[in-house]
């Protein structure tokens, strides 16, 4: 992540625009899923963006976010690899945290039956939970509550990236435990996504766009 960083691990967030840019029916007519990426970088600004779309805040008084959770316990978890390593997104001061040093997205794409877009795409946000507190509030009824709002927030992240000119693809096809592992040895995380993204290759059409 080629950015200032206040220290060895935190990367501060530029404030995103909440004003402009395309509209939402724009953006519901360009959204496609694109598997071919250029070798472009995204910008932190890109990043920034991106971040918020999925799990901004969007009222600080009350804690509300860009996607709905059940009962506002909202626990989602947001990744992001790319070159450098895992980032998670942090809301509540809108930044990414090192989570782990290293280029994991050649992981992350055998983890993913070898797809390769997960492994090529520049940055590939990783959408994932822990449901114990989710139980807390709704038993049995937990995980599904989760999996709609891992819904809420890649929809989010697909439409901020057509809006923005990038090319994405959600993914749900991967090895759980796998990605588990990668994003969480020592605690209980669910993955639920995996969002490639990056500017679509220039030469020709994508692989397959649906």
């Amino acid at each position: 992540m080629t950015t200032t960083q206040t220290s060895t691990a935190t990367v501060r967030l530029p404030a995103p625009p909440c004003s402009g840019g395309l509209s939402l029916a724009e953006a519901l007519a360009k959204r496609r899923s694109i598997r071919d990426f250029a070798g472009k970088r995204l910008s932190i600004d890109q990043l920034a963006q991106l971040c918020w779309a999925a799990l901004g805040i969007t009222d600080k008084t009350r804690e509300l976010r860009t996607a709905p959770s059940a009962g506002a316990v909202y626990p989602m978890r947001l990744f992001v690899a790319d070159a450098d390593g895992v980032y998670e997104y942090l809301a509540e001061d809108h930044s990414l945290q090192q989570y782990m040093r290293g280029d994991k997205r050649l992981a992350l794409q055998a983890a993913a039956l070898d797809q390769r877009w997960v492994g090529t795409a520049p940055a590939c946000f990783v959408i994932a939970f822990d449901d114990a507190l989710m139980q807390v509030e709704y038993g049995s009824r937990a995980t599904r509550y989760c999996l709609l709002e891992a819904g809420h927030i890649a929809q989010n992240i697909l439409l901020q990236a057509a809006a923005l000119g990038l090319g994405a693809v959600p993914v749900g096809a991967f090895d759980d435990e796998r990605v588990g592992r990668l994003l969480s040895p020592s605690r209980e995380l669910h993955p639920a996504y995996l969002v490639p993204i990056g500017y679509p290759a220039p030469a020709g059409l994508p692989w397959r766009s649906v």
